[in-house]
């Protein structure tokens, strides 16, 4: 560096550097002339200069709100999950990019009411395969009737419906009387040996709901444990993804399926805060346990989101349970880091 002339060329070469990579329109012809006036920048000025504009430039792009790489995510998702009273298992993908994160994502949980996305998957299959029909019709009994969630419990015995009724109640308003309807039709062992078909090997309803119909792996011991059905974050997230792709049945079944979901009637937990973006999704509630899973189309991307919180301490039927208020948050921070790039 010649002394008196070498420091002073390379700020400017760093400035003209600078605002060339981050867009800042300069005069390229003036820069030129201003340097050679002082002579060819050494190479070991341009090495040096050249590492410097790496490490601002990655640091601006940090503070500018560029996003956070997957270390980053996970401090920010610990940050939440930590101090959080319960278990927490989550996946999630950025369906455009591939981009995806897991915390637990591989242990097996209890699906509560999200496994009557399986359940609906069976019913679409049959009717594709001609083996069933919409119109079919199922009679409403006291055998299917069960409280929660719904609205057949305040109907009389006898009721008629049509088997697409009972499929939407089952969704649109998570209709646990019309979802034993569906599985008496279809059978549990069916719904299994579907996503046994389609890949899903931890995806398992286990009974109706409040129990009867057991299938063959609800009759095994260890599936107790897990009520109504059992799966993974990373699994559904695989199943929406199927969906979302047209892979599930076909492409037409597979996009009704989709609209299907996008007209449940809650809100609480994934895309709480968020009522702008569209979303695909299922609930799933028990006393100690909150569960989602949905899509977001966000304008950064379709992320794919499984959450499944359990073993909270107190029970909290209120649309402001904490274990809704973390998948809040926790879904806000997944559409900003795995998001595609602003």
């Amino acid at each position: 560096m010649r002394k008196g002339s070498g420091f002073p060329v390379t700020l400017k070469f760093f400035a003209f550097c600078f605002r060339a990579v981050r867009g800042i329109p300069s005069n390229c012809a003036e820069e030129r002339q201003k340097l050679s006036r002082h002579g060819k920048a050494k190479p070991k000025i341009l090495f040096s200069t050249l590492a410097a504009l790496i490490i601002v430039s990655t640091t601006i792009n940090s503070v500018s709100g560029q996003r956070p790489a997957t270390q980053s995510l996970d401090v920010r998702i610990r940050s939440e999950v930590t101090p959080f009273k319960g278990k927490v298992y989550l996946f999630a993908k950025n369906l455009d990019t591939g981009e995806n994160y897991s915390y637990n994502g591989d242990e097996r949980v209890k699906t509560a009411s999200t496994i009557k996305i399986a359940v609906m998957i069976e019913a679409f299959a049959r009717v594709a395969e001609g083996h069933a029909r919409w119109t079919d019709e199922l009679v409403l009994t006291k055998a299917a009737r069960y409280g929660g969630s719904g609205v057949l419990p305040e109907l009389a015995d006898g009721l008629r419906l049509t088997l697409r009724d009972c499929v939407n109640l089952m969704m649109v308003v998570s209709d646990n009387t019309a979802t034993n309807m569906v599985l008496e039709y279809l059978t549990t062992d069916a719904v299994n040996a579907r996503m046994n078909a389609l890949g899903f090997r931890d995806t398992r309803i286990m009974r109706r709901v409040g129990g009867g119909g057991e299938s063959k792996e609800g009759k095994e011991p260890d599936n107790k444990r897990f009520g109504l059905g059992a799966t993974t974050p990373h699994e559904m997230v695989q199943l929406l993804e199927k969906l979302d792709r047209g892979e599930i049945v076909s492409k037409e079944a597979s996009k009704e399926m989709i609209d299907l979901m996008k007209r449940e009637q809650v809100r609480y937990a994934i895309g709480r805060t968020i009522a702008e973006v569209p979303m695909a999704s299922k609930y799933g509630a028990l006393d100690r346990l909150r569960s989602c899973n949905a899509i977001l189309y966000s304008k950064h991307g379709k992320i794919a989101i499984g959450i499944t919180v359990d073993d909270m301490p107190d029970v909290n039927w209120s649309v402001d349970n904490s274990g809704y208020l973390l998948m809040s948050r926790l879904s806000l921070i997944l559409i900003d880091a795995l998001g595609s790039a602003r």
